[in-house]
């Protein structure tokens, strides 16, 4: 279970995250809406430990394991997985060498290159790539689809946990939602992770069944609700009107 409670967050002089409480349970799908600016992306960088955000008041933890100080390989290590809207480029290491890199330091084994090499050519099947893509340099030259599919595909091969995705429906055009909806279940059907997704829209969410939502507004929830709550959102927006006049604090 992920509990953050009272987190104020900073970044660049400026409070983004305002005394934000946040419970999701192991194996829930939760979804953070909410205009821009509100740190709904703030939230998964946080998580992340990126270095730009600084923790000023308040405690994370998850499986009632203190989580404040840890480092982003450290979260890796619990099965933390973010896949983002830009997935980062890297020219000169190949996904081949960088997902060995990854299991061997997370497992403390040799990696069984053969055994490797079958599951990743497997995967780049499954995900619609061809099994050239695991010599090429990691989102480099990539188009916008091919990389989410190349994040997908260390997806399925890590198999983390916990999986935050900050927009990644972003830019994405019809046929790419379903293919990158499609596979999100798949994952969440043969491992049941948790899922936190950051979206502005509900087309991603039609793949799932059963998730709760909860909106945000100046750093902190305001309300949380199931699938009905998306559909006032995107019938009128985020007025206060739109979902509910009495807003309760999660």
């Amino acid at each position: 279970m992920l509990e953050i409670k009272k987190l104020t967050v900073e970044a660049q002089n400026k409070i983004i995250l305002n005394n934000l409480d946040l419970n999701i349970e192991n194996g829930e799908i939760r979804v953070l809406m909410g205009p821009n600016g509100t740190g709904k992306s703030t939230i998964c960088k946080v998580l992340m430990h990126h270095p730009d955000y600084n923790i000023i008041n308040g405690n994370i933890k998850y499986d009632d394991k203190d989580i404040n100080n840890f480092t982003p390989t450290e979260m890796g290590r619990l099965g933390f997985f973010l896949l983002g809207q830009n997935p980062t480029e890297i020219e000169g290491i190949t996904n081949a060498e960088l997902l060995r890199s990854i299991i061997g330091e997370r497992t403390g084994k040799k990696v069984d290159i053969f055994a490797f090499q079958k599951k990743l050519t497997e995967i780049c099947a499954m995900v619609g790539l061809p099994k050239e893509f695991m010599h090429r340099d990691v989102n480099f030259n990539m188009s916008g689809g091919e990389k989410k599919k190349n994040e997908l595909l260390y997806l399925f091969m890590l198999e983390p946990k916990f999986i935050i995705l900050d927009e990644i429906d972003s830019g994405l055009d019809v046929d790419a939602i379903k293919i990158v909806g499609e596979l999100l279940k798949k994952y969440y059907d043969m491992y049941h992770p948790t899922i936190l997704i950051v979206t502005h829209h509900g087309d991603i969410l039609k793949y799932f069944t059963d998730y709760q939502v909860s909106v945000l507004e100046s750093g902190k929830i305001i309300k949380t609700g199931d699938k009905e709550l998306v559909k006032d959102i995107e019938i009128n927006g985020f007025r206060s009107n739109a979902i509910g006049g009495n807003l309760d604090n999660e």
